[in-house]
């Protein structure tokens, strides 16, 4: 079966085992899983193992439940947790989440993720907008053979890959939330203080280890793509020593922020 045909397989079970299709669809990065809970009612839940292609997440601070929510009137695929190339997983198994999303009806999907930052405009808390990013990753989910019959070509266009609409939406109602650019490398090592400076000089204001693929992904399917990060740590040389502890304790501190700001997301469809 190859990766699009088993993303569908996998988003008819999403529509069976939680009730129905979905509106769009919120994918929820480290320090981000309890978020769920507060942005609407969950209908119903499910375990991430028990739908065709998805793994549990291994990295602490990832949920691994994928719920139906209610929020703002609209259908909301939320997942907490994904998995992540460091953890040994190829492009395919990185994106399949986002793809089994789309399969089940999702017109737009929600990218968050906890970044360090090499911004001082913003500071540990912040939740910004990604306007834009840089894949250095060396991967993506298009290589390999070309998509099945059915599918757009692979050469995707990502002029406006993070949609303009929604951002322009969301500041307008919340002018306190930052904007920038997302540098997305390997890891699972945080980057060097001399990686930091070659990251901000080309035009980075943030950097973590994920959303890049997923973004490209959805966007090949024609769904539109929102992305928000939470400043959890400045970046390497711009502060203490980094942990991922002190990622996970940034983004408990910041939970009632970041809800509001997926909610602002949402109700911008």
């Amino acid at each position: 079966m190859n990766p699009f045909e088993r993303a569908e397989q996998a988003g008819a079970q999403l529509i069976e085992q939680l009730g129905g299709t979905f509106d769009a669809a919120v994918v929820l990065g480290s320090g981000w899983a309890e978020v769920a809970q507060g942005l609407g009612t969950v209908d119903a839940a499910v375990a991430a193992e028990s739908i065709t292609g998805f793994h549990p997440p291994s990295v602490p601070g990832h949920g691994g439940t994928l719920s139906a929510v209610n929020v703002a009137n609209r259908r909301v695929l939320v997942m907490a947790g994904r998995v992540h190339l460091y953890e040994g997983h190829p492009p395919a198994e990185v994106v399949h989440g986002v793809r089994a999303a789309v399969a089940a009806g999702c017109s737009t999907v929600v990218l968050t993720n906890a970044a360090g930052c090499m911004n001082p405009a913003f500071g540990v808390g912040q939740p910004v907008l990604i306007r834009d990013h840089i894949n250095l990753t060396g991967q993506s989910p298009l290589f390999g053979p070309a998509p099945p019959e059915g599918y757009a070509i692979r050469f995707t266009d990502l002029t406006d890959l993070y949609s303009s609409r929604i951002r322009e939406a969301v500041l307008e109602a919340d002018p306190s939330v930052g904007e920038g650019v997302y540098a997305g490398l390997m890891g699972p090592h945080f980057e060097t203080p001399a990686e930091i400076t070659m990251l901000a000089r080309m035009g980075a204001d943030l950097v973590g280890m994920s959303t890049v693929l997923e973004a490209i992904a959805v966007r090949h399917l024609g769904a539109e793509v929102a992305g928000v990060s939470l400043v959890t740590n400045a970046a390497a040389g711009m502060g203490g020593e980094l942990d991922h502890q002190e990622v996970l304790d940034a983004g408990q501190a910041a939970q009632s922020r970041v809800t509001a700001v997926l909610r602002a997301v949402i109700e911008a469809l």
